[in-house]
């Protein structure tokens, strides 16, 4: 009998379910784990996600060890995307989280397949739900090209606000370009007419 399996012969290892670190209605968070980086490696390796972006893709061994090491980072936490379903769907994350200021950067990238339905609102959504609703932050900020319409209009969805453009701050493709940076402030998410990620309506 292989190890992997009980005495039924069901498998236990990676077919087993993920357990979400946050649950949002729409979509759950789990952490982000080493077995997982297969998936992350195929999503930026997708052609519209690498000019989003604004970084070349990475191998599959960079983009492992990349995963092992920002584990132990304690001002990040990295989370899988998932439908209800449990299918993966895309990767966020809250970054250079500074507890004693109370701010923190967010990050979000979805499967090309998954984008324009929505999921990239209700993931940032619970992502910032998340950050104001367990963590003591005040203020979220984003950063992306000024050309990205999808992650601006995504940004605004949620609530952010675009407070100011970092000229020619990245060279991408041989051009210069700018760089919006967007944030959300504690008292404007407090007003935002929305359920929140443990509401039973979310």
């Amino acid at each position: 009998m292989n190890e992997d399996q009980d005495g039924t012969g069901t498998e236990q290892d990676e077919e087993a379910e993920r357990i979400p670190a946050w649950r949002a209605g729409a979509v759950d968070l789990a952490a982000l784990d080493t077995d997982d980086a297969e998936l992350v490696h195929t999503w930026r390796s997708d052609p519209v996600a690498a000019y989003e972006i604004g970084v070349w893709p990475r191998s599959l061994t960079a983009t492992r060890e990349r995963i092992e090491r920002d584990s132990e980072d304690n001002d990040r936490d990295d989370f899988l995307v998932l439908l209800p379903d449990g299918t993966p769907i895309g990767y966020t994350a809250l970054t250079d989280q500074n507890i004693v200021d109370g701010t923190a950067e967010v990050l979000l990238m979805l499967a090309p397949e998954h984008r324009g339905q929505g999921h990239a609102t209700a993931a940032l959504d619970a992502l910032v739900d998340l950050a104001f609703g367990e963590l003591p932050m005040y203020r979220l900020f984003a950063a992306t090209h000024t050309a990205n319409a999808p992650a601006l209009a995504v940004l605004a969805a949620s609530g952010f606000v675009q407070e100011g453009v970092r000229r020619s701050a990245c060279l991408h493709r041989g051009r210069r370009h700018d760089v919006a940076v967007l944030s959300l402030l504690r008292p404007e998410w407090e007003k935002l007419d929305r359920p929140r990620a443990w509401d039973p309506e979310a």
